[in-house]
């Protein structure tokens, strides 16, 4: 693939304020597609940032200008604390329609992925998720998605698909690829019940912003097993984040979501990651463009740390610990990192005769709830998909 065929150069002015020497920024780090530097072979990189300039099916008009934006302030921003290879391919040419768009994308976000690659997509319109979903199914691999919206964006039973409920056909569209999807930090008021019991009957999840508030680390295992993670700006409080034509005065705090956007980085596999919804043109002073910047600067500080860690059977770097539960009658299995001091778990497959095992990231609360006779909720409702 060419991937010069599917990208406009960065075109960018110099900032008028320099805080640091343009070394020590990931404006001197990156590598850049410009029109006097076309994309190189890309297999010597681990991130690729590409703005995806599309807000044709939307009503936030205007998001479209975000990369540029986010862009521009992300480059003044200094380098994480290990280098990291990352290349910014540009922004990707629009199609003839969103359609057109989805498909540059899966077809883009495919080959980055194959190559073991990190896509960064920089919004943009947070319908742009299919594409990276359809970049998986081109895979023939099943992704867990997790998505970070104070809204669920899915029809209630009254009304029909609209580009703003692009889950829709995430979810329940025709021979559904997904594993596992996640919602995190949904606000009750912007969300009916309907949505929310049929997501759990399909055992899906969306996760409170207060529960999520209670205990951060939480949201870490989550992270941890996550293939596509979707940001909406629009879960972020109005105060700390104003560039969206709808914004709302609840939602998180900035330091809370570049929290997550670094257990995000975080996480056990190479994964899409995706800021969607920054709109220019109800931004103050760029106040939102610079926190979309400063949350995918957590997300590659915390890839930066990244150590891919799994626990086998004959692994040392694990420590493995069993619980009996009475009600089930049921041996809990749990590894620990002796490295990360993370955990995981168990959960049997069965069919027939037939039975394996499928290994889920959890939490020490997950341990901690076994050893007192509770079947921890994670375990509980992924035995329930499995079986």
């Amino acid at each position: 693939m060419n991937l010069n065929d599917y990208f406009n150069p960065v075109s960018l002015d110099p900032p008028e304020t320099q805080f640091l020497p343009v070394e020590h920024t990931l404006a001197g780090q990156i590598r850049k597609h410009t029109p006097d530097q076309p994309i190189p072979e890309v297999k010597d990189y681990v991130l690729a940032i590409m703005g995806i300039p599309e807000d044709r099916n939307s009503e936030n008009t205007g998001s479209a200008e975000g990369p540029d934006h986010i862009r521009k302030c992300l480059y003044q921003l200094s380098g994480t604390g290990k280098h990291i290879p990352v290349i910014d391919l540009g922004n990707i040419k629009p199609g003839k329609n969103p359609i057109d768009t989805y498909y540059a994308v899966r077809e883009v976000s495919a080959y980055l992925i194959e190559a073991g690659i990190c896509p960064i997509l920089l919004g943009g319109t947070q319908d742009l998720t299919r594409g990276m979903y359809m970049a998986y199914r081109t895979l023939n691999l099943r992704p867990n998605l997790v998505t970070i919206d104070s809204r669920l964006d899915l029809p209630s039973e009254t009304e029909n698909t609209t580009p703003e409920t692009y889950l829709e056909d995430v979810l329940f569209g025709e021979n559904p690829a997904l594993f596992h999807y996640t919602n995190l930090g949904h606000q009750v008021y912007h969300l009916s019940r309907q949505q929310l019991d049929r997501l759990r009957s399909n055992n899906y999840e969306s996760i409170g912003i207060g529960q999520i508030r209670a205990d951060m680390k939480e949201t870490e295992p989550i992270f941890r097993d996550a293939d596509i993670i979707s940001l909406d700006i629009s879960s972020v409080k109005q105060s700390d984040a104003p560039g969206y034509f709808s914004p709302s005065p609840n939602g998180f705090y900035s330091e809370e979501i570049c929290q997550l956007a670094k257990y995000a980085g975080a996480g056990n596999r190479p994964r899409c990651f995706g800021v969607f919804e920054t709109n220019p043109k109800f931004d103050i002073n760029d106040q939102t463009s610079r926190l979309a910047a400063e949350i995918i600067w957590y997300y590659m500080d915390g890839f930066s740390g990244w150590r891919e860690e799994f626990p086998r059977p004959s692994s040392k770097e694990f420590t493995k610990y069993m619980v009996n539960l009475s009600e089930p009658d049921h041996t809990l299995v749990f590894y620990k990192s002796i490295y990360s001091g993370r955990w995981w778990c168990e959960v049997p497959v069965i069919s027939g005769d037939h039975r394996e095992v499928k290994i889920i990231a959890c939490s020490y609360e997950d341990y901690l709830k076994a050893s007192n006779q509770e079947v921890p909720e994670r375990w509980l409702r992924f035995y329930q998909k499995l079986n």
